[in-house]
């Protein structure tokens, strides 16, 4: 449990989105991604229509406060006619690739299709008479090239394509820089961010017959500092730690990650429960942070036997599994994440909620991205929320739980404590 004092140290700073909290928000402006670059400098969000809109950091501000960059179509509505398929438009995940330069570059996925965007500024320059430059006795101008704006660019460099026969559910780039793998429910391939036409496969767990199949990979990520090592989940709940240089494909001689159930508390939900939703490293490689749907645990990558951490979620809601079930939120895929120093870790749940957890001290700081819930505190003014103290210890709001407002992807400043939270079509800025 927090002090007031370690939840005021966090605030709520900035909210890009028009619409509120009205019915009238379409489909398409869902926020489905957020990243920051390298730096912190900036921002990135996808959305389900398609779009990828980025922010940059307001140095004219106090705090921490991002401004507009600019907006682009990363991908459009497809149909796959051999497989009598449509391909959503909806952008998956977004990473930022390391600047080299003045340009930026970054890769969005949807369903099938990556894409590597080139977004950098362009000068508009225009042709001016120049009537001091005629040429005596003849009717002969040379116009004058003058700048008139800048504008930012976003084109596409590299598309790669038709390599996933399933959903792609992670992108990630290595620390070469050069190399990313891409992975779907059953296979992981490892892309040259130069060559678009091939990529290798990795980790392949598709079974010789798909009526024998158990598992499924749902989210791999790289090793921030070793672009040998890489990690996958799977719905059975393990993490696996490979070596690209052990074999030519990956889902072999890896360690593996377990937490084992203890069989007396078992159910029809454990294995859905269980599932890992995301995966992180911690910034210096030491760390695995696994986000299921009740805990999140974390797990030093030389000690397999079991997590030196496991932080419960969603308590509240273990009672409530058969109507999650029903209503399909036992499905919802949280993200986690790791701060710029790896000393805190965070994740979300319902009713707009996400909280920060301290690794050393174990205090927890709950936080709520919901415009609605910012009017209401300036509406009772100081009047305390009613809260309840849980049988664990913690407290647990009266209010009920709103299943239709989930956080499920936010990203953490590299080197800041500023965090980026996607409510619905908001996206939430928040600084300690």
């Amino acid at each position: 449990m927090t002090t007031n004092g370690e939840e005021k140290r966090w605030k709520f700073a900035q909210c890009f989105g028009d619409k509120g909290d009205s019915d009238d928000i379409t489909e398409a402006d869902i926020i489905s991604a957020v990243e920051f670059d390298h730096t912190g400098d900036y921002l990135a969000t996808g959305d389900k229509g398609g779009r990828v809109v980025l922010f940059e950091r307001n140095d004219g501000k106090k705090g921490c406060e991002y401004k507009f960059h600019t907006e682009f179509q990363s991908h459009e509505p497809e149909f796959d006619y051999l497989k009598s398929l449509e391909i959503e438009e909806k952008i998956n995940k977004i990473k930022w690739c390391k600047r080299t330069n003045s340009a930026h570059f970054l890769l969005s996925t949807n369903d099938k299709t990556i894409k590597l965007w080139k977004v950098f500024e362009r000068s508009i320059k225009v042709a001016n008479e120049n009537t001091s430059n005629s040429i005596t006795g003849r009717n002969l101008f040379i116009p004058k090239i003058s700048h008139q704006d800048n504008i930012v660019a976003a084109v596409p460099r590299r598309i790669y394509a038709n390599a996933h026969a399933y959903h792609i559910n992670s992108i990630s780039v290595n620390s070469d820089s050069e190399t990313y793998m891409s992975a779907d429910d059953l296979r992981i391939n490892l892309w040259n961010l130069d060559i678009s036409e091939q990529s290798f496969n990795i980790v392949d767990i598709k079974p010789a017959n798909m009526e024998e199949l158990t598992e499924v990979i749902t989210a791999a990520e790289f090793h921030p500092n070793q672009c040998n090592l890489l990690m996958y989940s799977s719905s059975k709940g393990s993490v696996k730690l490979a070596d690209m240089r052990e074999s030519a494909l990956c889902d072999q001689n890896a360690k593996v990650f377990e937490a084992h159930e203890d069989p007396n508390t078992r159910s029809f939900f454990s294995e859905i429960i269980s599932s890992i939703s995301d995966v992180k490293f911690s910034p210096d490689g030491r760390y695995i942070l696994a986000r299921d749907y009740l805990t999140l645990k974390i797990w030093d990558i030389n000690m397999e036997s079991k997590p030196i951490q496991t932080i419960n979620i969603n308590d509240n809601l273990r009672s409530s599994l058969c109507d999650l079930y029903e209503n399909d939120c036992i499905f919802d895929k949280f993200e986690c994440l790791f701060s710029g120093d790896g000393k805190s870790v965070m994740t979300g749940s319902y009713s707009n909620n996400f909280s920060i957890y301290n690794r050393d001290t174990k205090d927890e700081i709950p936080l709520q991205a919901d415009k609605s819930a910012f009017k209401a505190k300036r509406l009772v003014g100081n009047q305390k929320k009613m809260t309840t103290m849980g049988r664990n210890g913690k407290r647990e709001d009266l209010d009920p739980v709103d299943f239709n407002k989930k956080i499920l992807h936010a990203s953490w400043h590299p080197k800041d404590n500023i965090i980026a939270v996607a409510a619905t079509n908001n996206l939430f800025i928040f600084a300690e």
